[in-house]
């Protein structure tokens, strides 16, 4: 099984994924952990991503593509989770393509619903809960950061939702309910 986990910064998208691997055997693959992992790895590929990284420039999709397709070829498990990937209609394109590719196919996409102005207040709760157990703060942390973050979100990201209801692959979820009532309407969802 193959999913996207959908939904602004901040909705809970890896909180979800780990629990999915926990209880699902499923391999995540958030792009950030796999970029930073590439640019040590001593591969071609991770060669190309050190170099990009090393220079201050942006990972280009088709790298990003690259590692994904490494990752395929690789044990499956119980399937892929997308975690902060595709962020932009020109990259679902691409990941149809190299799922189809493969073999493999999209098998749901969980868009996390949230409201914003909750969503900002977590995350400066989060930061807030963070500093008082003396614990390191994340930069972005902040409601001028996610605001940012939120228009990003809604100028590149967002679309994808469209685009998925329109395949037929989108399923959505209330991401500010419990930890748990998301899991469970998760599991509805993949059955």
């Amino acid at each position: 099984m193959n999913i996207i986990l959908l939904g602004p910064p901040g909705a809970g998208k890896g909180t979800q994924a780990k629990k999915l691997v926990d209880s699902r055997d499923m391999i995540q693959l958030s792009t950030g952990d796999m970029l930073r992992e590439a640019r040590t790895s001593g591969t071609e590929m991770g060669n190309k991503v050190a170099a990009v990284m090393d220079a201050g420039g942006l990972v280009t999709d088709e790298i990003v593509i690259g590692l994904i397709r490494e990752k395929l070829e690789g044990d499956k498990k119980g399937g892929f989770i997308f975690d902060g990937f595709p962020r932009t209609l020109p990259q679902a394109d691409a990941l149809g393509d190299l799922l189809a590719e493969k073999g493999e196919s999209l098998d749901a996409v969980i868009e996390m619903q949230v409201d914003d102005d909750t969503l900002v207040k977590r995350v400066v709760n989060r930061a807030a809960e963070a500093a008082a157990a003396g614990q390191p703060v994340r930069a972005d942390d902040n409601e001028d950061s996610m605001r940012t973050r939120l228009m990003e979100y809604y100028k590149k990201t967002a679309p994808l939702i469209g685009y998925y209801w329109a395949k037929g692959d989108l399923s959505s979820v209330d991401g500010l309910a419990s930890i748990d009532e998301v899991s469970g309407s998760i599991d509805k969802i993949l059955g």
